[in-house]
C-alpha cells in the first residue's frame, strides 16, 4: 500500500492531541455504510465458517480439549500481537484500501491452507505431535486474524459515515450482522464437517472469500484526505496510548474489558468440548445456530433503541448478568438449560460490544480511532489466550479427573451434579461466572466509571445542542474532541476554577 498523503502529523511532537473535528458525514453516508457492512458480513461469515469447522474437525478427530484450547488461545494471541499494527494501518490509509488488503491476506492464507491439506495425508495432518498439524492450523488462523483488520476499519467507518446521534444504533446493527454470521456459520460448519469433510469446507471458504473481494472492489467509501505523522511508525503504540489517555476514564474502560475477557477465555476454551459431549457435530452446529438468534435479537434491539443515556452503565449491567448465566447454564447436564443459557448470553453480548465501540467513537477524535481500537484490541484479545492456555490443561488434567473421582463428586456433586467430563467443565464455568459478577460490581464502584460517564454525557449533550443549532441542516457532524481540549496526562477539569482532579487507573 502507498501513502495517501504526506501531510504532517495528527499528533503534536509532545504527543498532545489537537482539537480536531470529525469529518463531515457525506450525503448517503448511511447507505454506503450498509453496503460496507453487508460486504464485511459476507467475509466474516466465511472466516467464521472455516474457523468453526477447524475447531470441530480437530476435536472430533483427536478428542483433545487441550488441542482446541490451544487453537482458540492461539487465535486470540495472534489478534493481540497484530491489533496495534492493524490499528496504525487503519489510521494511515484509506479505509477501502485497508479492507481490500485484508481480503487479499485472508484469501491467500486460506488458499495456502487448502494446498497443504491436499499435500499432506489426513492421518499425518491430525497428529498433534507433528509440525504439519500446527503449520496447517496457524495458516488458517492467520487468515482469520487478518480479517480483524477489516473489522477495525469498519468500526471507524461508523464515525465516518454515520451521524453521532445514530452511532449506537449503527453499532447495534453491526452486532446483528455479526450474530447472523455466527448463526449461519455455526449451523453450516457442523454440517460441512459432518457431511462434506474438511477439504470441501476449505474449498467453499476460498470461493466465497473471492466473491466478497470482487464485490468490495466495486464499492466506494468517501473519505477526506488522510493526515499522517511524518515519522510514519509501522506500529504506533505510543500514539495509541496517548490517544487513550487523552480521554479521561477510557484507559479504565479498556482495563475493565481486558479483565472481562479473561473470563471470556474460559468459555472460548471449553464451550465447544462441552457442546460436543452433549450433541453430535451436526446437532451442535444447529444448536449454536438457533441460540445465535439471541445475538440477532440483542443487536436488533440496540439498532432500534440504542444503549440508553449511559452506555457504560448498560455494559456493566450486561456483564454481571452474563456472569450469572455463565455460572448457572451448566449447573446440571440438561441440554435445554445449556441451550437456553447460551441464547440469553448471546442476547446480552451485543450490548457489551456496542457500548465500548460507541464510547470510543464519541470521545476519541476520528483521526486516531484506528490506533485506539487497535490498542484496546491488543490488550483485550491478549487476555483471552491467557485463560484459554491455562484453563484447557487445568480442566483436562486436574478439574475433570477430580470431578470424576469419588472425592470431587462427594464434595461438589450437590452443586454441579456428578458423572462425566461435563461436570468438570461445569465447575470451571461456575467459577468464571462468579468472577464476572464481581468484576462488574467492582467497576460500578470505581471513580473512573463516574468520570467516563460524565464525559460521555457532556459530549452527547453538546452533539445534541449542535444538531439543533444553526448548522443542523448541514452534513457536518460535531466532534467529540471539540469539547475543551484534554491533555493526555490523566487530568480532567473538575468544573471548578481552582484545580483539576487526577484520574486514577482502576484496579478493576
Amino acid at each position: 500500500m502507498h501513502d495517501d498523503a504526506a501531510t504532517p502529523g495528527d499528533l503534536t511532537p509532545t504527543g498532545h492531541e489537537p482539537a480536531p473535528t470529525d469529518p463531515p458525514v457525506p450525503v448517503n453516508g448511511q447507505r454506503t455504510f450498509h453496503q460496507v457492512l453487508a460486504n464485511t458480513a459476507l467475509a466474516n461469515i466465511t472466516t467464521s465458517f472455516l474457523w468453526f469447522a477447524l475447531t470441530f474437525w480437530v476435536y472430533l478427530e483427536t478428542r483433545s480439549v487441550l488441542a482446541t484450547g490451544i487453537i482458540g488461545g492461539a487465535y486470540m494471541l495472534l489478534v493481540a500481537v497484530f491489533s496495534m499494527f492493524f490499528g496504525t494501518l487503519v489510521d494511515r490509509y484509506r479505509k477501502h484500501k485497508v479492507m481490500l488488503t485484508s481480503g487479499v491476506g485472508t484469501l491467500v492464507a486460506f488458499s495456502l491452507g487448502g494446498l497443504l491439506y491436499l499435500a499432506v495425508p489426513s492421518s499425518t495432518l491430525l497428529d498433534i505431535t507433528r509440525p504439519w498439524f500446527w503449520l496447517f492450523t496457524v495458516i488458517i488462523l492467520i487468515g482469520a486474524v487478518v480479517e480483524q483488520l477489516r473489522n477495525l476499519a469498519l468500526s471507524t467507518t461508523v464515525t465516518l459515515l454515520v451521524p453521532a446521534s445514530r452511532r449506537a444504533n449503527a453499532n447495534g446493527l453491526v452486532g446483528t450482522v455479526q450474530g447472523m454470521a455466527f448463526m449461519i456459520t455455526s449451523v453450516f460448519s457442523g454440517l460441512a464437517i459432518g457431511t462434506l469433510g474438511m477439504g470441501w469446507t476449505i474449498a467453499i471458504a476460498i470461493t466465497v472469500m473471492a466473491l466478497a473481494f470482487v464485490h468490495l472492489m466495486t464499492l466506494r467509501i468517501p473519505e477526506p484526505e488522510i493526515v499522517q505523522d511524518p515519522e510514519h511508525k509501522a506500529v504506533d503504540f505510543r500514539g495509541g496510548f496517548l490517544a487513550v489517555r487523552a480521554a479521561p476514564g477510557l484507559l479504565a474502560l479498556i482495563i475493565f474489558t481486558t479483565f472481562n475477557n479473561l473470563t471470556g477465555g474460559v468459555f472460548m476454551a471449553l464451550m465447544d468440548p462441552y457442546g460436543l459431549e452433549l450433541f453430535s457435530p451436526q446437532i451442535w452446529g444447529i444448536v449454536l445456530g438457533v441460540t445465535t438468534t439471541g445475538f440477532l435479537i440483542g443487536g436488533a434491539l440496540i439498532a432500534r433503541f440504542g444503549l440508553g443515556k449511559n452506555p457504560i452503565r448498560t455494559m456493566l449491567i450486561m456483564v454481571m448478568l452474563m456472569g450469572a448465566l455463565g455460572a448457572t447454564f451448566t449447573i446440571r447436564e440438561f441440554w435445554w438449560l445449556f441451550a437456553l443459557g447460551i441464547w440469553l448470553w448471546m442476547m446480552m453480548m451485543p450490548a457489551v460490544e456496542a457500548a465500548e465501540q460507541t464510547i470510543i467513537q464519541r470521545v476519541v477524535p476520528f483521526r486516531t480511532q484506528g490506533r485506539v481500537f487497535g490498542f484496546a484490541m491488543t490488550f483485550e484479545a491478549a487476555s483471552a489466550p491467557i485463560t484459554s492456555f491455562l484453563v484447557a490443561p487445568i480442566a483436562e488434567f486436574i478439574v475433570i479427573p477430580y470431578m470424576n473421582a469419588p472425592e470431587g463428586q462427594q464434595t461438589w456433586g450437590w452443586l454441579v451434579g456428578t458423572g462425566g467430563t461435563t461436570r468438570g467443565i461445569a465447575m470451571v464455568f461456575l467459577i468464571a461466572g462468579i468472577a464476572s459478577i464481581l468484576l462488574g460490581a467492582g467497576a460500578f464502584l470505581s471513580r473512573s466509571y463516574r468520570l467516563l460517564s460524565r464525559q460521555y454525557k457532556e459530549l452527547a449533550a453538546k452533539d445534541e445542542a449542535d444538531a439543533s443549532g444553526p448548522h443542523a441542516a448541514g452534513q457536518h457532524e460535531p466532534a467529540a474532541a471539540e469539547a475543551a481540549p484534554v491533555e493526555p496526562t490523566g487530568e480532567v477539569a473538575d468544573g471548578r476554577d481552582n484545580g483539576t482532579e487526577q484520574v486514577p487507573v482502576p484496579h478493576s
